[in-house]
């Protein structure tokens, strides 16, 4: 069994800053790696100076062979300048030696003891305990044993006697032999002495009580065992209660209606681990009251806490569980821990927590410590701190400040305190351990100590005195009338228009001065942009903002200040549509001093310290200046229906008038835009539209579109204005939606005008659009491969191949669930065959009114890559589907069940199959051509809404036939060919023959006989 501190290895929310001086706190430092912190109580003794208290129970000390043997730290409080010395408790120079068994052994080992663990105070009297410390039974057999032990010092440090009511003739694993006691210590206001051992009898735990009187006159440091007169203590129970670690944790408290106060101790591992906390009664330690945990391994009352919450006078219980599980909205189980409140009545303890407070931060460890801190605000009733020592982003440990209230503990934390120094590499264990309700500087507030042993830290939040404080802001009149100036401004004698504006402030408080100094600061104007013109200033000052300091005596009447505020000429701003807002903001005074405890108060976290008004500019009212529009309001769309998964753009325009005596003031178009709908934006450049300033806004969970009207808007204004809208998410639970316009403004009379609904139906619609193909669309018989009077094994010997393509596509709006997809072709003409189905391909489950490849033909590869998954490509070798006919002749008719199809999607049929050539063998010049016909029916869609018409599409696809040319295939006898060559050389000769006879080949001079050279040569030479 170890300390609290290693048997476990353990966002801070936003909150209020409370009375609690969390920006200074005083730092009190011990001797590091010592744990300097990890126990901590405030010393009151009568007739001395307030005292601050720390164990460290890893210390080092001067006792003889003694390792880190712990120690308790005494701290005077001297405004934060605290010096801390340890308490010498032991005055032995070690661990006690007696004879045994002829020799002298070592009887005590108070090495690594952890004294200081533990430490409590009750006036002059100072308990200090080490859990851990262990000695050697006087048994045959010696065996080191850890009962714990506890140091009492008396009448301020002038008397220290032992109490170590476990180191008894009980020693062994089935008896006290692993006590701890000490490892929980509480005082009742009596001063009795209470004590916690979880590790007794096979460590079902134990509780022990003893008062100092009988401790002090038992006590002789000459014996390790005695009998402390009147101990009260609980005693061994049934084998079931093992492991349960009674007095873990204890306090005290008021609840069986005597005068005597009981004891309350935590059992955390009992009830099967859902752990309990048991109430036992203060005379004769009887049980009164057993509360047990909700949730196994949560360690239920690991830490508990009695103090009067709810300010009836009666001690009320709070429990910690800090392993406490529970489920975040993802479904993730984390740990974040859980403090319980059990409130007392009249009858007594409720059975059932009335309130529980759970933390924010995973493995935070909240409700490891809780501390009752008396009433700090001083409102009547008692405050808590709750620890979480690894809360924190840096997981230095957290404490949380929750306020009482008459019902119990205020939900939120009022303050939340954090470490002051950077994060380390270790857990700093900030809140494992916490003290308050003393008040340590007298200032009539109680303070809170806090230790964080992982630093070797404890730090002093001192409670600062709380101020109360109020006040009112007004003007008068709350509308600026421009035509009405009844102030000038000074030195320049300008009229202009003012009006009138005050305000009051209070404040008391307890243990505050007599006079109390604020900051009061007001802003006119402020929503406006930075540099934009101020509409309004003050008028002495000529200035938007003013600050003043005021000092007010506590708890007397209210102190009031008046002033005017005028408006600038309307040529020296253009906005005179939205309203001056007028802000007032109050605050301590800063530069005040600070008290004789060097502390400044603060304000009540529940403080309305910031208030605002606002002013209208008034414009054009008439004479009796009393504005009474008549609002009218006119709307109409470019169309009423809706449908079913489209996204639905939807133009609304309306027809706003004010046909009344007087302007609307802040008119504004408000149109309430269903669920199902989106606003995106104004029509603009559309016929005579105004252009219109909208906003679009959520509030309460509805949307709303706002449109400025105008600021008037104008007796005898009619106003056309546009939107534009989206309509993506409608759902077929409604058959209708339905947008509501509306004219609000702020005039007292007529300010809103009747509400124009636009109602619009909602409904499905479908429509088809198809494309079909035959490929080739034309085909040239008999085909390739074809033979007449062949056995056909393949395909290819039917005829020519044809593929037809039967696409649909739905192009909405809505989608579709289920169709039926028909498809009818001629397998016979005129008695002949002329179409032989190979196979289909389709992403869907079909059946058809023939057998496909009935001869089981072999098929050729499809080369192209499919499109849908394999087994749409496997043709149904069986029929039995039939139901149409194809001009009386014999049909192929294929039926298919086709799934979802939504917006913009499609889904095509492949329908392969070869012509007969045979069949058209004799009919070569007459033209053929093969049609077929695809049908799309719409059969469901997904909505209750279904269309008022079931869409259907019908595709014809034709391929036409022609025969084409034989050419014979029979080859020409070789005799016919040598005799063909025969004769044609024969005829060659006989014309060669011919033309010689003629002449032909008879070769003439080219310049004729001699006689006509010789007649040529003159010519010719004179031409030379």
């Amino acid at each position: 069994m170890l300390p609290r501190a290693l048997l476990f290895l353990f966002s801070v929310p936003c909150a209020w800053g409370f009375n609690l001086d969390a920006e200074a706190p005083a730092l009190l430092r011990g001797p590091p790696g010592s744990f300097f912190g990890f126990s901590v109580d405030f010393y009151l003794p009568e007739a001395q100076s307030v005292s601050v208290l720390v164990g460290a129970p890893k210390a080092k000390t001067s006792q003889v062979e003694v390792m880190e043997g712990g120690a308790v730290y005494y701290c005077p409080w001297h405004l934060g300048k605290s010096i801390c010395t340890p308490i010498e408790f032991d005055s032995s120079k070690g661990s006690r030696v007696d004879e045994f068994n002829g020799t002298m052994e070592q009887m005590e080992f108070k090495s690594l003891q952890w004294f200081g663990a533990t430490v409590r105070s009750h006036g002059s009297s100072i308990l200090a305990c080490a859990p851990l410390y262990s000695w050697r039974t006087t048994k045959d057999e010696p065996e080191r044993e850890v009962v714990g032990t506890c140091y009492l010092s008396i009448n301020n440090f002038t008397k220290f006697v032992e109490y170590a009511p476990c180191r008894s003739d009980l020693n062994s694993a089935r008896g006290q032999g692993y006590c701890q006691s000490g490892f929980s210590a509480e005082f009742t206001k009596t001063g009795r002495i209470l004590l916690g051992g979880p590790g007794s009898y096979f460590w079902q735990g134990q509780v022990l009580s003893a008062t100092q009187d009988a401790i002090e006159e038992s006590y002789n440091p000459e014996y390790l065992v005695l009998v402390v007169r009147g101990q009260l203590e609980t005693r061994q129970a049934n084998i079931n209660a093992d492991d349960s670690y009674l007095g873990y944790s204890v306090a005290v408290g008021e609840f069986s209606g005597d005068s005597t106060e009981d004891f309350v101790a935590g059992v955390p591992k009992g009830n099967l681990t859902y752990g309990y906390v048991t109430i036992l009664n203060g005379s004769d330690i009887r049980p009164l009251y057993n509360f047990s945990g909700e949730q196994m391994a949560a360690y239920f009352g690991y830490a508990v806490a009695a103090t009067d919450i709810n300010g009836d006078s009666l001690d009320d219980l709070l429990i910690g569980a800090p392993l406490f599980m529970e489920k975040t909205e993802d479904g993730r189980v984390q740990e974040v821990g859980r403090v319980y409140i059990f409130l007392q009545k009249l009858y007594g303890m409720e059975s059932v927590a009335s309130a529980v407070l759970t933390g924010h931060q995973e493995f935070g460890r909240f409700g490891s410590a809780i501390a009752p801190l008396g009433d700090l605000n001083q409102d009547g009733y008692n405050d808590v701190a709750i620890g979480a020592p690894f809360g924190g982003q840096a997981q230095q440990g957290v404490v949380y400040v929750y306020n009482g209230l008459h019902n119990g503990l205020h939900p939120k934390p009022s303050q939340v305190l954090q470490g002051h120094w950077p994060a380390g590499q270790t857990p700093d264990f900030f809140g494992f351990a916490m003290r308050g309700a003393k008040d340590l500087d007298g200032n009539g507030y109680p303070d809170l100590i806090v230790g964080a042993f992982g630093v070797d830290t404890a730090m002093v939040y001192r409670g600062r005195s709380i101020v109360h404080a109020s006040a009112t802001l007004s003007i008068f009149p709350a509308m600026f009338n421009p035509e009405e100036r009844a102030c000038t401004l000074e030195g320049t004698g300008t009229p202009v228009a003012c009006i009138n504006l005050s305000f009051c402030l209070n404040a008391s408080g307890k243990h505050v001065p007599d006079s109390i100094g604020f900051t009061v600061e007001l802003h006119l104007d402020h929503f406006k942009q930075k540099g934009a013109v101020k509409r309004a200033l003050f008028l002495r000052s000529r200035q938007p903002h003013l600050v003043q300091t005021l000092q007010i005596r506590n708890g007397a009447n209210s102190e009031c200040r008046e002033m005017k505020i005028y408006l600038r000429n309307e040529t020296e701003f253009r906005d005179k549509l939205s309203p001056i807002h007028l802000s007032l903001n109050f605050s301590l005074d800063p530069e005040a001093p600070p008290d004789a405890h060097g502390l400044q108060p603060i304000l009540n976290y529940l403080t309305h310290n910031y208030i605002e008004q606002k002013a209208q500019i008034q414009l054009d009212c008439g004479e009796d200046n009393v504005c009474v529009p008549d609002l009218q309001l006119d709307v109409f769309g470019d169309h009423n229906v809706v449908y079913l998964g489209d996204k639905n753009a939807l133009n609304l325009s309306f027809h706003a008038q004010n046909r009344g005596e007087g302007g609307a003031y802040e008119a504004e178009l408000h149109v309430t835009v269903p669920p199902e709908a989106d606003y995106t934006g104004v029509l603009r450049n559309h016929g005579n539209l105004s252009s219109l300033s909208c906003n679009y806004d959520t509030v309460n969970d509805t949307n709303i579109v706002i449109c400025d009207l105008g600021n008037p808007m104008k007796a005898g204004t009619s106003l056309w204005g546009g939107l534009r809208f989206t309509v993506p998410r409608l759902v077929d639970a409604k058959k209708s939606i339905q947008f509501d316009f509306q004219i609000h403004s702020k005039n007292a009379n007529n300010s809103h005008s009747e509400v124009a609904p636009f109602l619009m139906r909602v409904e499905a619609a479908v429509r088809l659009s198809t494309h079909g193909a035959s490929m080739p669309d034309t085909v040239s018989l008999p085909g390739s491969g074809w033979v007449p009077g062949r056995l056909v094994q393949r395909e290819q010997e039917v005829g020519p191949g044809v593929c037809h393509v039967y696409e649909f596509v739905n192009e909405g709006p809505s989608a579709i669930s289920e169709g039926i997809l028909d498809i009818s072709c001629p397998l016979r003409m005129q008695g002949r065959a002329v179409m032989y189905v190979t196979r289909y391909m389709v992403p869907a489950n079909c059946t058809s009114s023939h057998v496909i490849n009935p001869s089981r033909l072999q098929l050729e590869q499809i080369p192209t890559p499919l499109p849908w998954p394999e087994q749409h490509y496997v043709q149904r070798q069986d029929g039995g589907w039939s139901s149409l006919k194809c001009n009386d002749e014999e049909c192929f008719q294929l039926r298919c069940h086709m799934g979802a199809l939504q917006r913009q999607e499609s889904v095509s049929l492949r329908l392969y199959f070869r012509v007969w050539s045979k069949s058209f063998q004799q009919r070569e010049n007459t033209p053929h051509t093969i049609q077929c016909e695809a049908v799309y029916h719409v059969e469901k869609v997904p909505y209750k809404i279904q269309p008022l018409e079931q869409p259907s599409a019908n595709l014809k696809v034709s391929t036409s036939l022609h025969w084409a040319k034989t050419e014979t295939s029979q080859g020409v006898p070789l005799w016919i060919i040598i005799l063909a060559i025969l004769i044609g050389l024969l005829l060659l000769a006989l014309l060669i023959y011919v033309l010689y006879k003629l002449g032909f080949f008879k070769r003439s001079l080219p310049y004729g006989t001699a006689m006509e050279k010789a007649q040529l040569k003159p010519q010719a030479a004179s031409e030379a």
